[in-house]
């Protein structure tokens, strides 16, 4: 399922961060194109290896210094169009109305810190024996998605169904965004049974740390929005 738009909500202004994050990604997909067969090799280089990180030890080819680095890089990497293409509908459709919540450098902050701790995840699940890189903004989004969650369950998403024919169907984000989580879920306790640290070659524990990350921050946030509010209206 693909999140067209939020209905019924119009955002005052442009979603300055936003739409910064996800031109950075698309230029960046573009100069992997213009890679060819050298692409694979960026990856390797911008993408958060596991081995790399917990050993610190830049295995070739040599990547950004200091390792750590890996973390902030792979989030705009992608290894393919329908990678990049997911991810970015999602961090569209949903976004926007999180920076609006949180103002724009803390959205940034936001945006970064849920991507850094999903990759973290996902490394520490992965284990110092793995050196697959791991690419793409999905982490980040996933946090995006959980905060979403929290702070407007209620908002209906239209949304396009997959299936022969393509058509759109209306659903809450508590349905649209609690059937995601769900899917992630059971895919990340399949791939513990089967002893793999990804399923089909999705970072899935990265999806769900990054979602409950995401859910988290917005509960102390929603918080701390409602204890300001009390103490103005007290003032």
């Amino acid at each position: 399922m693909l999140p067209l738009r939020v209905m019924h909500h119009r955002r005052q202004g442009l979603a300055i961060i936003t739409l910064a994050i996800i031109l950075t990604n698309v230029v960046v997909f573009l100069f992997e194109l213009s890679l060819g067969a050298n692409v694979d090799d960026f990856i390797r280089t911008y993408g958060a290896v596991p081995r790399e990180i917990l050993t610190g030890q830049d295995l070739l080819p040599t990547g950004p210094r200091p390792i750590w680095m890996q973390l902030l890089t792979s989030m705009f990497v992608h290894a393919g169009w329908l990678h990049l293409l997911g991810n970015m509908v999602y961090l569209r459709a949903f976004g926007d109305d999180i920076e609006d919540a949180f103002g724009c450098v803390a959205y940034l902050l936001f945006y970064l810190g849920a991507g850094i701790f999903a990759s973290l995840v996902h490394i520490f699940v992965s284990g110092a024996g793995d050196t697959t890189p791991s690419v793409g903004a999905s982490g980040a989004i996933a946090g995006i998605l959980g905060a979403y969650l929290v702070l407007f369950p209620r908002r209906h998403v239209q949304v396009l169904m997959p299936s022969i024919f393509l058509w759109t169907t209306r659903m809450s984000a508590l349905a649209l965004l609690g059937f995601w989580f769900f899917i992630q879920f059971l895919n990340g306790m399949l791939a513990m049974l089967l002893g793999v640290n990804q399923s089909e070659g999705i970072a899935v524990w990265a999806h769900i740390s990054g979602f409950v990350a995401g859910a988290l921050v917005a509960v102390v946030w929603r918080g701390m929005t409602r204890v300001r509010r009390h103490s103005w209206m007290r003032v």
